[in-house]
């Protein structure tokens, strides 16, 4: 969000605009562009006190009508000095000076000019009700100033309106920049939030995307280890086998390892990838019901015993995303009965079509020697964790279909899933 925190000529802008956090601060610092106008301020009321107290000091002033001693217009030339200097604080508390020198706007001219800068800064900086309330005030000392300083040249009530109409063109010049400033702060706060939700949008995409490539690659990878599992539990059983299955066994072996490290290195490199878009990166072609056929000619060449029952009507209409969810589940249900029920016939049922739906069942015979309530024992040394059964769970849920697994009547295991197939 550099483009938004960091204005293209900050020295420009007002210090509680400079930065977004800024207006946040009691005290914003002041940038090049309040110093000016601090200084102009300044200069403004010296002028105005050097102005009014030669004026007060002449035989025939225009101003208002001499004070009765010379000693007056010293003091109110030294009141209208201290407001000047005070207007290099007002930012600070402008409430609270415009306060305490409200009483000098009953009867000090020289402090005319500061008194309302000090007025117009907090009209510009606090709520409306309070600069309501300031103005309020304001216009009963214009009634006592009046009276206390007439003009030669002008009635009281002509005097009393112009002071009343200095005082609402402040509070309306005020109130214009107040809303003007309110208005920025709003759109920075709203580009400054499309922004942030931009970035979480896409960081949940990002997020969404490995989680689905983790899923993908256990699928894959556990599927491949349990055939090197199965072959070399083969081996190990078996060390007198004739030499041309222990060559066709060590090429299974081979190939599947080759296989997994290349998937894994794939996954790796994708997931490291923290700078770009993991769509970016380019993938392998997805599995379809199309490929059920060479998955289970591979279980069966590690020697699984796989039985098949095929009545998907239009398998060729199947969709793209549909027959992938069918080929993890019986992936899955594959290397299952691998892990957990070595030796044991598998039985692998798909049916379906346009408007009934996909049913995927996989069963297998429960493990010797163990409980019923009990998760079977992983075999071949790998252990099962639980997460394939979670990933086709949240596969199934996401495609609006229909999970279950767990023993049967027969006390079989059974692995089965409706997937909804459009008409």
């Amino acid at each position: 969000m550099t483009s938004l925190a960091v204005p293209e000529h900050p020295w420009l802008l007002p210090g509680e605009l400079v930065v977004p956090g800024e207006r946040d601060r009691a005290h914003p610092r002041r940038t090049t562009r309040d110093w000016v106008v601090d200084g102009l301020a300044f200069l403004a009321g010296l002028l105005w006190v050097l102005f009014t107290t030669v004026d007060a000091l002449s035989p025939a002033p225009e101003t208002a009508i001499p004070l009765p001693h010379d000693w007056m217009v010293g003091v109110d030339a030294l009141l209208g000095l201290a407001c000047c200097g005070l207007l290099w604080v007002r930012r600070r508390w402008p409430l609270g000076l415009a306060v305490a020198t409200l009483p000098l706007s009953a009867f000090s001219l020289a402090a005319a000019v500061p008194l309302l800068i000090f007025y117009f800064t907090v009209v510009v900086h606090r709520r409306t009700a309070v600069a309501i309330a300031l103005t309020g005030a304001g216009l009963v000392t214009n009634l006592v100033f009046s009276w206390t300083r007439p003009d030669p040249s002008w009635p009281y009530w002509a005097t009393v309106a112009w002071g009343a109409v200095i005082t609402i063109a402040v509070l309306a010049w005020g109130m214009f920049v107040r809303a003007r400033r309110q208005l920025i702060v709003s759109l920075r706060e709203r580009a400054e939030r499309a922004e942030a939700e931009q970035q979480l949008r896409v960081a949940q995409a990002r997020h969404l995307e490995r989680t689905r490539i983790a899923r993908e690659m256990h699928d894959v990878l556990a599927h491949r280890i349990s055939l090197l599992s199965l072959h070399a539990g083969a081996l190990e059983f078996r060390p007198d086998a004739p030499a041309d299955e222990v060559a066709r066994a060590a090429g299974v072996i081979r190939g599947s390892a080759h296989a997994a490290l290349q998937d894994l290195r794939e996954v790796i490199g994708v997931l490291r990838a923290d700078g770009g878009n993991v769509g970016d990166a380019p993938e392998p072609p997805q599995p379809t019901l199309a490929d059920l056929p060479a998955l289970i000619a591979e279980s069966r060449a590690a020697g699984m015993r796989v039985n098949v029952t095929d009545t998907v009507v239009a398998p060729a209409a199947v969709p793209a995303a549909l027959g992938r969810a069918a080929y993890r589940i019986v992936q899955e249900g594959l290397t299952n009965a691998r892990k957990h029920a070595a030796g044991a016939a598998v039985t692998v049922d798909v049916a379906g079509g346009p408007g009934a739906g996909l049913t995927v069942a996989i069963s297998n015979r429960w493990p010797l020697g163990t409980p019923a309530g009990a998760e079977p024992p992983g075999a071949g040394g790998l252990p099962g964790a639980g997460t394939g059964l979670v990933g086709i769970t949240e596969r199934v849920t996401l495609a609006g279909g229909r999970l279950a697994h767990g023993r049967d009547e027969a006390g079989d295991f059974r692995l089965a899933a409706w997937l909804p197939w459009p008409a």
